[in-house]
């Protein structure tokens, strides 16, 4: 059995090993999204059948984000060839890819004017472009439809295949993401089929050729402060120039249970430690998520 957490008054984290369920911190109640921005967007999404992970996710940036004209769109599928034991998304055998689906991107993002596209995707190490090709020709059909829109690509590890990620590459979307999601020793236990060195070796190739690259860590696995400034220094010796820090939660009883709920003083630490490492932005906060604030970092 997991142990639980209690939260004091003082802000302070005190493991509890008994059964009772701790309430979650008052510093990870979301508010319920509001604003003219907001509610246009909405009526869109319902009107026209539009698919966003800001809504199939129930993202707690989602009225933030959509007030500044950004929204995140997974392509792919939503079954991950991958079972990581934090991610709630299906794993299983993937749908037939469609092709018409990068038409139907950049389409949507017409439709609800956005400003700054994240597009992120499913693991499909079923095929033998592991989705690239789709990936590239999104890209492709958002620019044409949509030319004063900026583009981040939230990719997978696509194995490590350099001849992949050059077709993302070549595209060159403002902005090329892909996430660590935790510290080194938990990576095997978190990631499963991911390899921490692997993805610092794709963040490296991709600052090498030109972009700008952006990661993120989840925390309250059970890692150190120590594990995470170490994962932080790695980063950026590889170049990394945005990093997102947020706070893990549990999508169910049967993934990887929280083991600590990390306090807004530490997620302020972690901000100041990045920025003096010379990171060009750090986002670090309990509710930050991968897109959170994503149109400045196209900038």
């Amino acid at each position: 059995m997991s142990e639980k957490i209690l939260i004091p008054t003082d802000n302070k984290i005190t493991k509890n090993p008994s059964s009772e369920r701790v309430k979650k911190p008052k510093w990870l109640r979301v508010k319920l999204p509001v604003g003219k921005k907001y509610t246009e967007l909405r009526g869109l999404v319902d009107k026209y059948k539009l698919n966003t992970i800001c809504t199939s996710g129930s993202c707690p940036n989602m009225g933030e984000c959509w007030g500044e004209g950004t929204a995140t769109f997974m392509i792919l599928g939503n079954i991950c060839t991958r079972s990581c034991g934090f991610c709630g998304v299906k794993t299983g055998r993937p749908e037939t890819v469609e092709w018409d689906e990068p038409e139907k991107v950049a389409r949507s993002i017409k439709i609800m004017k956005i400003k700054h596209a994240v597009i992120t995707s499913v693991d499909r190490d079923d095929l033998k472009d592991g989705g690239s090709i789709i990936w590239a020709e999104t890209v492709d059909a958002i620019r044409r439809a949509n030319p004063n829109t900026t583009l981040e690509t939230l990719i997978p590890d696509f194995q490590g295949n350099t001849k992949l990620i050059d077709r993302i590459i070549e595209v060159h979307p403002e902005v090329v993401s892909h996430n660590m999601e935790t510290v080194r020793r938990l990576t095997r236990e978190v990631r499963i089929q991911a390899k921490y060195d692997r993805s610092l070796g794709v963040l490296k190739y991709l600052k090498e050729n030109g972009m700008r690259t952006k990661s993120g860590i989840m925390l309250g696995l059970g890692e150190t402060e120590e594990e995470v400034i170490q994962t932080m220094k790695d980063l950026r010796n590889v170049g990394l120039d945005v990093i997102t820090i947020g706070q893990y939660l549990q999508p169910t009883k049967k993934h990887l249970p929280v083991k600590e709920f990390i306090t807004p003083e530490q997620f302020k630490k972690y901000e100041t430690l990045g920025k003096e490492m010379g990171f060009m932005y750090v986002e670090s906060g309990a509710l930050v998520r991968s897109s959170y604030k994503a149109h400045k970092h196209a900038n």
